[in-house]
């Protein structure tokens, strides 16, 4: 199988998340595309995130039903930090069978070249990006690259924490069962 990973914190998975996950789907040959949950970010302070099995939780709610996406915590049994490097390696020992690939955004693969080794990242993986504004997707470093015009919503995981936390409405930014169980189990609030 080829599958591609959507590596994020997804604190919390919000419509934009599911809506770039679904169009990858819809317009590559990616025959699944997997939700990495990064239990801590290197470039992320791990104080603003909540616990990675709650987030875990919300990412599996979100994809209910879709079985072409799966949520996945293979980061949570690796090292922390999460480095994208060693997860790629592990998955490629855990299954040789599968391919896999990288989902990001144009602004993280203008930085690419700045994760821990990223050349080795370029040079053995096909990086999947959608474009951001702002972030012109020029590959002067000869990675394996499909560039896909996702549709695009500007909604922000802090925005909507802010939202949350300051009691305003989320309705539409987050799949109904995500919003619920945030609501229900008060994540956010402080």
């Amino acid at each position: 199988m080829n599958i591609g990973l959507y590596f994020g914190s997804f604190n919390p998975i919000h419509i934009g998340h599911c809506i770039i996950a679904n169009h990858v789907l819809n317009n590559t040959s990616l025959d699944n595309v997997w939700m990495v949950v990064s239990p801590q970010n290197p470039f992320k302070p791990s104080s603003s995130l909540l616990n990675e099995y709650h987030r875990l939780h919300l990412v599996k709610l979100a994809v209910e039903g879709e079985e072409r996406l799966k949520a996945s915590d293979i980061e949570f049994h690796l090292p922390k930090p999460s480095y994208t490097v060693h997860t790629l390696a592990y998955l490629k020992e855990k299954y040789p069978q599968h391919t896999f690939s990288i989902i990001m955004g144009s602004d993280s693969f203008q930085n690419i070249l700045n994760w821990k080794n990223g050349d080795v990242i370029v040079k053995n993986h096909h990086i999947y990006v959608y474009t951001r504004p702002g972030y012109e997707v020029n590959n002067n470093i000869g990675a394996n690259l499909t560039v896909l015009n996702a549709p695009l919503l500007e909604i922000s995981s802090t925005q909507i924490r802010k939202d949350i936390k300051e009691g305003r409405n989320v309705r539409f930014t987050l799949p109904e069962n995500v919003r619920q169980e945030i609501l229900h189990n008060g994540y956010y609030k402080n």
